[in-house]
């Protein structure tokens, strides 16, 4: 009896082993393709009605379903990690910076700056621009654009202020200066500011650099350094060009403040110059 149920095991182990061999197989096959999806190597063909083309990759020209058009070929450029800065190019379209210009033109006044020891707006050389703020949510193109941002920046679009549109004309600058606050007033909404996002809604034909004077690196390492104004060669320094973003954090990742995040915008030499600003907080920011 015992032999013969030797044999009935022996028999089922063997009738068992071609299984296991071929989920072994199937098994390394999926992982083989999991890694070719992961690198980019292979992709998976989609048939969709809204998306004739399928879905293409982020590094590509791709058509938007959240903005008003397409945008071109996109691709995010480490800055610096002192202060940890970004740059995603094309993140506006041309049509999405001309229809944020209009929707503040009719109402830009003199930029003022926070009052450090009562933290009230004033008037102030040191920032020289005029601006306006759009109501958060205000139209579809803004709804579509913030929703961008808290993508972009995983900032929940609910801990952002309202959009400002800034206008320099030749001979205007902002002196540098911090994001983040030193007084108690202006952290009771929304607590610290966290991280900003500048987006570029024209290029420049000279000067008007984001710069950064505090960074750990120096525009010299930069291709672009021979086009910079004298201004922009004193730090770390961005040309402003049409729908480019520049994110950069005021906040380290311990949670303690940056100062290297010090920047300021250098003054126009030659053209206008037309940014859209976004601040965020650690917490909801209410409006």
């Amino acid at each position: 009896m015992a032999r013969v149920l030797r044999h009935a095991r022996v028999f089922s182990s063997r009738k068992s082993a071609p299984y296991t061999l071929v989920l072994t197989v199937l098994l390394l096959l999926s992982v083989v393709l999991l890694m070719l999806l992961g690198l980019g190597i292979f992709s998976l063909p989609i048939d969709s009605n809204d998306s004739p083309n399928g879905t293409r990759r982020a590094d590509r020209e791709i058509s938007n379903t959240d903005g008003m058009t397409k945008r071109g070929k996109q691709w995010t450029e480490l800055l610096s990690w002192e202060p940890r800065a970004f740059i995603y190019h094309n993140f506006l379209s041309k049509e999405e910076c001309e229809h944020l210009i209009e929707l503040g033109k009719p109402y830009m006044a003199k930029s003022t700056v926070v009052d450090s020891s009562t933290g009230k707006s004033k008037d102030s050389r040191v920032r020289t621009s005029s601006g306006t703020f759009l109501s958060r949510g205000l139209d579809k193109t803004v709804k579509a654009i913030e929703k961008r941002i808290a993508d972009f920046t995983f900032i929940p679009v609910e801990h952002g202020e309202g959009l400002q549109i800034l206008h320099y004309e030749v001979g205007q600058k902002y002196e540098p200066h911090y994001d983040y606050f030193l007084d108690d007033f202006n952290t009771k909404n929304g607590g610290q500011r966290i991280a900003t996002i500048l987006m570029y809604l024209s290029d420049v034909e000279e000067g008007g650099e984001t710069v950064f004077p505090a960074a750990k690196k120096n525009s010299s390492a930069l291709p672009w350094y021979d086009e910079l104004s004298e201004c922009g060669k004193k730090g770390l320094s961005v040309r402003p060009r049409m729908g480019d973003a520049l994110l950069f954090w005021s906040m380290k990742p311990d949670a303690t403040l940056d100062p290297s995040s010090l920047h300021g915008g250098c003054p126009v030499i030659k053209g206008n110059k037309w940014s859209s600003t976004k601040w965020m907080h650690i917490n909801e920011y209410k409006v």
